[in-house]
């Protein structure tokens, strides 16, 4: 004897999900969909062998249209049930952070030069194929070299490197500045071409101060902020920890208990001044940066209104000549190439954020030489007159001290308790002029 149950389905070709009395069976639904929508889920977000899925909506969406047909009542509270039993029914450990290969639109690509077309499940797909054969970026070439000097050209393929794999070795962020109208927000919409849903646009200042703005960043390569601000950070903390983080960090929602999220997001920020720190003026800070500054546009420059076509026309050899530098990166133990411009570029922006900086390279005030000593007030006293002279600001004498004690490699000079009888002082520095 035929069961109700059986006798509905062969009457109205309902689905296996669906009762008689048209209820849906919440397991067999997850079953059936995840058949036909191979998944994972992870911490409750859902990849595919795509890498994440990024909207959710589109998944309810389907969900709502496969039960409307058959469920009269609550379908949006109902549609969200089921696809929390999707992810019930897929639930998996954490994927590893695979740092050997690059998961490509087409396939794997192994940094030992070996490429699989299979695809697996992964944290994070690039949509763009893997062609070896792809042909040279011309205009991409032609691009970069009216944007940068070609001593700066190596970093800037180097973090392009950087940025298609989930590693943090290298512990640098890139900063792009110019005057304006160079078209240095045409690299944020290359890299967008390469990595896809997998970079994030946003603020360097909203990072650092918003504590829901890191958990955006979750299973991201890449962060741009084309559009840096002028004001300096009130605090740096967290951004120069993630620069250089290679662990699992806490993250925070609205509204959901904090948990271990894994960051391994690089930050590429463009604007027409480099990012300075209101506070911190340790040098951690700035050797986190790789500073490159742009050349003036051409004298009678006609901006193309096709030119990012023509870039993203050409992704296919962008890629190559970004694994390029990434290759040239990890044969030198991820330490980028730094031209001597670079390096002129971060002195001088430390020496403009921090004018104690300038206080140790000014002349007439103060006399670095072996054998001498100052004590701590003096100097502070020439420092003060250093301010007074350059219409600056001067810092509290308790900073002034921290940072001399910070940099006594850097000028050569030792911190002492008994530096002139019993008054505190520097070794190997003396006061030349106070007024």
């Amino acid at each position: 004897m035929q069961s109700a149950s059986n006798h509905f389905r062969e009457t109205i070709s309902a689905p296996l999900w669906l009762d008689y009395k048209g209820r849906v069976n919440e397991a067999t639904f997850a079953t059936d969909f995840l058949r036909t929508h191979p998944m994972i889920c992870i911490q409750g977000k859902l990849f595919t062998v795509d890498g994440l899925i990024e909207d959710e909506a589109a998944l309810l969406r389907e969900i709502f249209e496969m039960i409307s047909g058959h469920v009269t009542t609550n379908l949006a509270k109902k549609s969200k049930q089921l696809l929390e039993a999707i992810k019930l029914a897929c639930h998996s450990a954490p994927l590893p952070v695979q740092s050997d290969r690059i998961h490509m639109a087409n396939g794997t690509y192994f940094l030992d030069g070996r490429f699989d077309t299979a695809k697996d499940f992964c944290l994070n797909r690039l949509p763009v194929r893997y062609d070896p054969s792809a042909a040279v970026p011309e205009r991409w070439l032609q691009f970069v070299d009216e944007l940068l000097m070609p001593e700066d050209i190596p970093a800037l393929q180097e973090f392009f490197g950087y940025a298609l794999l989930p590693v943090t070795k290298a512990q640098k962020m890139l900063l792009l500045v110019g005057k304006g109208g160079e078209g240095k927000s045409r690299i944020g919409l290359v890299l967008r071409s390469l990595l896809g849903a997998n970079m994030n646009t946003g603020s360097l200042q909203k990072v650092e101060t918003d504590r829901f703005a890191r958990a955006d960043l979750e299973y991201k390569l890449l962060m741009v902020d084309d559009d840096m601000r002028m004001e300096a950070l009130t605090e740096t903390h967290h951004l120069k920890s993630m620069v250089t983080l290679e662990d699992r960090i806490d993250i925070e929602r609205k509204g959901v208990q904090s948990t271990q999220g894994v960051l391994y997001v690089r930050f590429a920020a463009f604007g027409n001044g480099g990012l300075h720190a209101l506070y911190d003026r340790s040098n951690g800070f700035y050797r986190r940066q790789l500073l490159l500054t742009t050349k003036d546009p051409a004298p009678g420059r006609v901006d193309d209104p096709y030119l990012i076509e023509k870039l993203r026309s050409e992704k296919e050899g962008i890629l190559l000549w970004a694994l390029e530098g990434l290759h040239r990166l990890i044969d030198n133990q991820y330490h980028f190439t730094i031209s001597p411009r670079m390096e002129e570029n971060l002195r001088e922006a430390v020496a403009e954020s921090n004018n104690l900086v300038q206080f140790m390279e000014s002349s007439g005030y103060i006399i670095l030489e072996k054998g001498s000593v100052a004590r701590s007030t003096s100097l502070y006293t020439a420092y003060e007159q250093w301010c007074t002279d350059n219409l600056e600001k001067p810092l509290s004498q308790k900073t002034f001290v921290q940072f001399l004690r910070q940099n006594e490699v850097t000028y050569g000079i030792s911190y002492s308790k008994h530096a002139v009888g019993d008054q505190r002082g520097f070794h190997g520095i003396q006061v030349k002029y106070v007024n």
